[in-house]
């Protein structure tokens, strides 16, 4: 799987073009007969001295850095009307244009009758938009397990097609170019992009996922027991001082098989990562990181939001139960990418403290298989204690 790449964009001034105009044939966006397959977004750094200002209407011109490197274009194709997207789910990224020198931009591949779409979201940087490159014939998507090449048939607006061209929409606005494919298989979810150089898309890997099989491929958040908080933390709380520290018990208790194991509970939401821990004393001292992170195999971060029950800001905190107890934690993360298919599990080291056998080590656990994580869940089960 290939990396995401940061792409940093500089915008360039071309001259001396004669000006035509292209209509566009295309679907309205968020067509209610059409599924999404797979979806993505960011932001665009564009180094830009070159907005340049109208005097008389105030309205500014950006003209986009070559996307290939040829171009011998004499005229300027200006696109008449290119669809405005709305409700796009990918919009965390369109705040960028309040600044300057961001783009934001998005896409959704989708499924739309006879064809599957890609649907290219652009924030407009200025009012005018010039020598701005969509699709061509290089623009294709290929099946990665068939092999089976499924070229590009046409784009919106047409004159986005092989030929670079130019467009006017106020600044802020998020356009919404197409580009029509071949409908793929049901079958298909492992493709790669190509030729769609603006959003990235030279090879660019994507696993797709259809409505219907959500139901299988999200979980319910996972059912825990929350210890019980005993003793509060002291005001005067510090690291080293062991009277300080927050006291817990009846913590969520599992099997032995769960030891040392992981589980992962995928939702929409949020990501569930549960660890299984032996307890060796009847009070055994826990911390938790809280620049615990996971990253999935394209580089993607996905941040601690907290351990279900117990504080997370490193803070060390008393776990009163019996030695030979097996416990549970479940650290909740911000929600994966449907793309992802591994994790990497990266705690860095903590702070020093003066402790008996205190340790602050972190600890890396590297490409964690997603379903095989999925697969663990039963082993978390809480299991009462019984004593005899």
């Amino acid at each position: 799987m290939r990396n995401r790449r940061n792409v940093f964009i500089i915008l360039a001034v071309v001259t001396g073009m004669a000006i035509t105009s292209c209509d566009f044939q295309g679907r309205k966006t968020n067509n209610d007969d059409s599924s999404t397959l797979a979806s993505g977004g960011g932001v665009m750094m564009i180094g830009s001295p070159d907005i340049t200002v109208d005097e008389h209407t105030q309205k500014t011109t950006v003209v986009w850095r070559n996307t290939e490197d040829w171009n011998n274009q004499t005229e300027i194709l200006w696109a008449d009307s290119v669809p405005v997207a709305e409700n796009v789910k990918e919009f965390g990224a369109f705040n960028a244009v309040e600044r300057e020198g961001v783009v934001g931009l998005s896409y959704e591949l989708k499924a739309e009758g006879e064809y599957t779409v890609l649907h290219c979201y652009f924030q407009m940087p200025a009012d005018v938009l010039q020598n701005f490159w969509l699709a061509s014939k290089e623009t294709a998507i290929v099946d990665l397990e068939t092999g089976i090449n499924y070229r590009a048939i046409r784009s919106v607006p047409e004159c986005g097609w092989g030929k670079y061209f130019a467009v006017k929409s106020k600044k802020g606005t998020v356009l919404d170019f197409q580009i029509y494919f071949p409908k793929l298989p049901r079958k298909t979810t492992e493709i790669a992009i190509y030729g769609v150089p603006n959003w990235f898309m030279r090879g660019r890997e994507l696993h797709l996922t259809r409505e219907s099989d959500k139901a299988t491929f999200y979980d319910k958040a996972p059912e825990y027991h929350l210890p019980k908080l005993v003793k509060e933390e002291a005001p005067n709380y510090t690291k080293s001082d062991g009277h300080a520290w927050a006291v817990y018990t009846d913590a969520h208790l599992i099997k032995p098989e769960g030891d040392e194991e992981m589980a992962l509970w995928r939702t929409p939401e949020a990501t569930y990562l549960a660890r299984g821990i032996e307890q060796n004393w009847m009070r055994e001292y826990f911390y938790i990181n809280p620049n615990t992170m996971l990253v999935d195999e394209r580089g993607n971060c996905y941040k601690l939001k907290e351990t279900l029950g117990l504080p997370s800001n490193e803070h060390v905190f008393w776990m009163e139960g019996y030695s030979g107890d097996f416990i549970a934690f479940i650290y909740v993360f911000e929600p994966l990418s449907e793309s992802a298919k591994s994790v990497s599990y990266i705690e860095p080291d903590g702070e020093p403290f003066d402790s008996w056998a205190a340790n602050w080590k972190g600890e890396t656990i590297m490409h964690l298989n997603i379903e095989n994580l999925r697969k663990n869940q039963h082993l978390f089960k809480y299991s009462p204690r019984i004593i005899k």
